[in-house]
């Protein structure tokens, strides 16, 4: 069993990009959600409400990240937190007044014009401060603007068992992009990953923080913003939550090693936390 391969989301909910290695820190994938897009009350912005979201790019580069699209040509910030910046109280979800650094009218503008919402673009600096909630946390588990966890594991023979699943019914087989992980595993059997306490990359072990419940972000394409109905359609039949409610496809990890580097083709093996 290994790394298939390695992701990151640095504005959460725009386009993530695939890397060869990345390194963990205190929030989990440096660079994995650092950035994030608000309306004009901090409340946070993704493709849930927003589809067009999918269509912008990221790359981060040392010391910018840069965000392109068709017809809009690019726009870079730094990468880097300024203690000069002026701070805007967001919400993510239930963590509220979240005090994230406002990234400048130029990118504001940008985003307005690519996406028609009156929205800006704010920075993790050092005010910021987020403890993960979740059951598995532990003290001094923290995590960016990602949803509930800072990573999430899927494999590739989950996604081949669901899109099985999905062409014999006659529909078009998704991406692994559709679930946005960040890291994927390969070599193992289907869900497997549901029943790791806890997983070992190297230097860094990872415990499981619970399966992660999917949204109608799932039924969006990765490059054009349009919907359809699978992998909810499917997941539905055979991955519903405990409380017959939610549908689940991969495990949130919550990074018990604050620091190490992983590389796509590591070996990776299940542990006890």
């Amino acid at each position: 069993m290994r790394i298939h391969s390695l992701h990151i989301y640095p504005v959460k909910s725009l386009r993530g990009c695939e890397v060869a290695s990345v390194e963990i820190d205190e929030l989990g994938f440096a660079g994995d959600r650092r950035f994030l897009i608000v309306d004009e009350n901090g409340g946070f912005l993704t493709q849930r409400t927003f589809p067009a979201m999918a269509t912008v790019s990221t790359a981060l580069s040392e010391n910018a990240l840069t965000l392109s699209t068709d017809g809009h040509g690019s726009i870079s910030v730094p990468r880097a937190g300024d203690p000069h910046a002026p701070l805007m109280p967001v919400n993510v979800w239930r963590d509220s007044g979240l005090l994230a650094e406002d990234c400048g009218k130029e990118a504001a503008a940008w985003l307005q014009d690519v996406l028609g919402l009156r929205c800006r673009l704010v920075r993790i600096g050092g005010r910021f401060h987020r403890l993960v909630a979740k059951a598995a946390a532990r003290a001094g588990d923290l995590v960016s603007f990602a949803d509930a966890a800072p990573v999430l594991v899927t494999s590739t023979g989950s996604l081949d068992a669901l899109n099985r699943r999905i062409r014999s019914c006659g529909g078009e087989a998704v991406p692994m992009n559709r679930f946005r992980p960040n890291l994927v595993v390969t070599g193992c059997a289907a869900f497997a990953e549901d029943e790791w306490p806890a997983l070992r990359v190297g230097p860094v072990l990872f415990r499981n923080a619970g399966p992660s419940e999917r949204c109608i972000m799932t039924t969006t394409d990765q490059h054009s913003g349009r919907r359809g109905v699978e992998p909810l359609r499917t997941l539905a039949t055979f991955r519903r939550a405990a409380d017959g409610n939610a549908v689940c496809f991969g495990v949130n990890f919550i990074q018990q090693s604050k620091r190490g580097v992983l590389r796509a083709g590591d070996p990776a093996v299940p542990a006890i936390p």
